[in-house]
């Protein structure tokens, strides 16, 4: 996105281009990241597409794929969907029964977006963990998606502050020095940014693909590995570039003493 300022003077005006970034993020939030014994036994998932920090929605259509991964078994919930609207945009919500304690991880597959800003289709292969009832084990698992981000750090039980880390793969392989694009989810809207530069941060994993952030507040994160795809999609019958992003949501809780 672009903003033009103007500048005259006696002799010669000067343009300039200002350009501010913004990202996208394909998000999967549930109502719990932790579900305990006197919690609520069921969960409920809102699928959305957007600019969290700014809380700017985009359309997402049915997602291709939505599921869950836990006790070893993958378990299709595309069926459950239903629509709703998150930021004003087309996005869905499905409730989740938890039955039996484990590590349940949500993920979705959407359709491709086609951003003519830039000319090229967008996937955003996203996800999310729970754990439910003291079940630990299972928690830097894979779902097996064409790119995605493992966690090395539990990604849940995190106060505000705490380091996290994780390591971006591509069909199952670390991208070294992959950009990570991390964004606040900023629901209610008391955020504010110093400056543009502060809305989205980017990092760097290292050479072996892993990436290191400390979460300044609390509440949800998204971290977004973006790469390019090894396919095209046909747009008005031309081959179009895609990128293609693995996408984690991770709940930091406050700091509290009694």
């Amino acid at each position: 996105m672009k903003k033009i300022f103007i500048f005259a003077s006696a002799w010669i005006p000067v343009i300039l281009w200002v350009t501010t970034a913004s990202a996208h993020f394909g998000m999967v939030i549930p109502s719990d990241s932790m579900v305990m014994q006197e919690d609520n036994r069921s969960v409920t998932l809102h699928l959305s597409f957007s600019h969290p920090f700014e809380m700017v929605g985009m359309e997402l259509v049915k997602p291709k794929a939505f599921g869950v991964v836990a006790n070893g078994k993958k378990e299709d919930l595309g069926n459950d969907l239903k629509p709703i609207k998150v930021m004003d945009h087309s996005a869905w919500q499905a409730d989740y029964a938890i039955k039996r304690p484990g590590v349940y991880m949500f993920y979705m597959e959407p359709q491709p977006y086609w951003e003519p800003a830039e000319d090229l289709f967008i996937i955003h292969y996203t996800k999310t963990v729970v754990t439910a009832f003291g079940d630990d084990e299972g928690w830097d698992g894979e779902v097996g998606l064409k790119t995605e981000i493992v966690p090395l750090s539990k990604p849940y039980g995190l106060y505000a502050g705490n380091v996290f880390q994780g390591i971006v793969k591509l069909d199952g392989k670390p991208v070294p020095y992959a950009a990570v694009e991390i964004e606040y989810y900023n629901k209610e809207k008391k955020a504010a940014a110093p400056t543009d530069y502060m809305v989205t941060q980017t990092i760097k994993a290292d050479r072996n693909g892993v990436f290191t952030y400390a979460a300044p507040k609390a509440g949800w994160w998204g971290f977004s590995a973006l790469n390019e795809a090894d396919f095209t999609i046909k747009k008005d019958g031309q081959d179009k570039g895609v990128e293609i992003g693995a996408v984690l949501w991770v709940h930091f809780e406050s700091w509290q003493q009694k």
